[in-house]
C-alpha cells in the first residue's frame, strides 16, 4: 500500500509529469517525430447513454494545438471545418462508486468561445463531439437525450493525449525489434 500511495504521490507531482512529458518528447524526437501533448483545458460537459444504458460524459475541451474552426461561405450559409482530437474513452468511478465512461474531445480555444457566445455553434460542436466518439470508438450514443450539464466544465481527472507529426528530414523510423517500450509508428 505504501508503494502504491507513492506511487500516486508521484504521477500527481506536476514536476513529475513535466519531466516525464520531456523525456517521451526528447525520445520521440530521436525517431525523427515531432510531438505535442494535448493538455485539455475546460469547456463543457454532455451526459448521455451508451448502448441504451450505460450512462457516459463527453468532456467538449480546447487546446491551441488543434486547428482552429474555419468556415466556408456556401450559398444557404456556411461550411465549418472543425479540426479536433479525441484520446480514447476511459472508465471512472463516479463519487457514488459507479462506473462511467468518459470522453474528452479537444477543439482549438476558439471553437468554444464561438459556442459559448452562439447556441446554434455550440448544438454543432456537440454533434461533431458526438459523432467524433461514434465513429472513432465504434460506440453507439443516445444522441436524443444528450443533456448539456450546467454548471459543469468538465468530469473525470484530466489526461493528456499525444498528437505525433513526423519531423521534416527526421531520422528514418528505426526497425521494431519489439526491443522499444514505444508503441511502433
Amino acid at each position: 500500500q505504501e508503494l502504491f500511495a507513492e506511487y500516486a504521490a508521484e504521477l500527481a507531482d506536476p514536476e513529475q509529469r513535466r519531466l516525464y512529458e520531456e523525456e517521451v518528447t526528447a525520445l520521440e524526437r530521436e525517431r525523427g517525430m515531432e510531438v505535442h501533448f494535448i493538455h485539455p483545458e475546460a469547456g463543457y460537459v454532455l451526459r448521455t447513454s451508451q448502448a441504451g444504458s450505460r450512462r457516459c460524459y463527453l468532456n467538449v475541451c480546447s487546446n491551441a494545438h488543434v486547428g482552429a474552426p474555419q468556415a466556408r461561405a456556401e450559398p444557404g450559409g456556411h461550411r465549418w471545418a472543425l479540426p479536433y482530437s479525441l484520446a480514447p474513452g476511459r472508465e471512472e468511478l463516479s463519487r457514488g462508486g459507479q462506473r462511467r465512461l468518459v470522453y474528452d474531445v479537444v477543439f482549438h480555444p476558439a471553437a468554444l468561445r464561438l459556442a459559448a457566445r452562439n447556441a446554434g455553434f455550440r448544438r454543432l460542436l456537440s454533434d461533431t463531439a458526438l459523432e467524433a466518439v461514434e465513429r472513432h470508438c465504434a460506440v453507439q450514443l443516445d444522441r436524443a437525450n444528450a443533456v448539456l450539464l450546467r454548471g459543469t466544465k468538465y468530469k473525470g481527472v484530466p489526461q493528456a493525449p499525444v498528437i505525433r507529426t513526423p519531423l521534416p528530414g527526421g531520422a528514418p523510423p528505426p526497425p521494431n525489434d519489439g526491443d522499444s517500450p514505444l508503441p511502433p509508428f
